[in-house]
């Protein structure tokens, strides 16, 4: 098993490190919409789903709100 011969400065180590950053999110505003959302992902605008500008779904609901709207959290009957 491979071993380092001699220990890692810390300078060294740091400079190494110094590319490891995180990058802002692409965020658009929408020409139509003006709302700010993440590019090439589909947003919700008052009720209605958007996906490139355009309208996708109209009076859309999550797939994962009912469960979550139905649970009380609590297990006691």
């Amino acid at each position: 098993m491979a071993h380092p011969k001699r220990r890692t400065s810390s300078a060294t180590r740091d400079k190494r490190r110094s590319h490891h950053k995180l990058t802002p999110k692409a965020v658009t505003i929408c020409p139509n919409t003006g709302e700010l959302h993440l590019r090439h992902k589909a947003y919700v605008v008052d009720g209605d789903l958007y996906h490139n500008g355009q309208l996708a779904i109209k009076n859309y609901t999550s797939v994962a709100a009912p469960a979550a709207a139905g649970d009380t959290g609590s297990d006691e009957e």
